[in-house]
C-alpha cells in the first residue's frame, strides 16, 4: 500500500489537471493490481464498487468515520449549506464540454463522494463541507513491469486555518487506518475479480 511521490501524479496528462489548479495535491497511493492491462480500468472500478463501500471497511475505520460524523453533526460541518452546489460550487460546473458530456459515474448512497466524471483511464468524485472542498482521482496508469494499476489521489482546497488544521489533525488516522484499509479492500477486489 505504497503511498508515492506527488511527482506521479502531477506529471501524468490526467484532465483533471485543467481544472484543478486551486486544489493541492494532499496523498498520492498506488494499488496492486496483478496482471491488468491498459482497458482494464472498468473492470477495476466495477471491482471495487463490487466491494462496497463504507459498511464494508473494517470495524475501526467504520468507528473513525462514525466519530466523523458525529462531530460533522455537532458542529454542523455537514449541514448541506456548506456542500457541493450551495458553499462551493461543483467540479462539473468547471468541466470542458467534451468532459461534461462524457459519462460521471453512478453515485452510491455508501460513499460520501458525488460523481464528477468517469472516463476509461480516470475518474473523479468530490466532497465539501465546512473543512474543505475535495476530490479523489483515480488513474489508471501503466508501471515499470508494464503491468498498469490504479492510482488514487486525494485533492483538497481547505476552508480556512480551519480547514487546515482539520486536514492536519485527520492525517495520521487517515495514513494509518484508513488507507491502508482501503489498499486492502481495493486491492482483494481486484485479485477476486481478475480471478473470474
Amino acid at each position: 500500500m505504497p503511498r508515492i511521490a506527488e511527482a506521479t501524479y502531477t506529471e501524468q496528462p490526467w484532465r483533471i489537471h485543467e481544472f484543478t489548479s486551486d486544489f493541492d495535491v494532499e496523498d498520492v497511493w498506488s494499488y496492486r493490481t496483478p496482471g491488468a492491462g491498459p482497458d482494464d480500468f472498468p473492470r477495476m472500478l466495477a471491482a471495487m464498487r463490487g466491494r462496497g463501500g463504507l459498511a464494508k471497511q473494517p470495524r475501526v475505520v467504520r468507528f473513525l468515520f462514525a466519530v466523523r460524523w458525529k462531530l460533522g453533526e455537532l458542529f454542523g460541518w455537514d449541514d448541506p449549506s456548506a456542500g457541493v452546489g450551495e458553499r462551493v460550487t461543483s467540479l462539473r460546473d468547471r468541466l470542458p464540454d467534451d468532459l461534461r458530456a462524457a459519462p460521471r459515474g453512478p453515485d452510491d448512497a455508501g460513499m460520501p463522494l458525488t460523481a464528477v466524471y468517469e472516463l476509461d483511464r480516470e475518474a473523479a468524485r468530490e466532497l465539501a463541507n465546512k473543512t474543505v472542498h475535495t476530490v479523489m482521482h483515480l488513474g489508471w496508469v501503466q508501471g515499470a513491469d508494464g503491468d498498469y494499476g490504479l492510482q488514487m489521489t486525494v485533492l483538497v482546497k481547505p476552508n480556512g486555518r480551519f480547514g487546515r488544521l482539520y486536514m492536519a489533525a485527520i492525517a495520521p488516522f487517515r495514513h494509518l487506518l484508513v488507507y491502508p484499509a482501503l489498499t486492502r479492500q481495493w486491492e482483494r477486489a481486484w485479485r477476486d475479480y481478475a480471478a473470474k
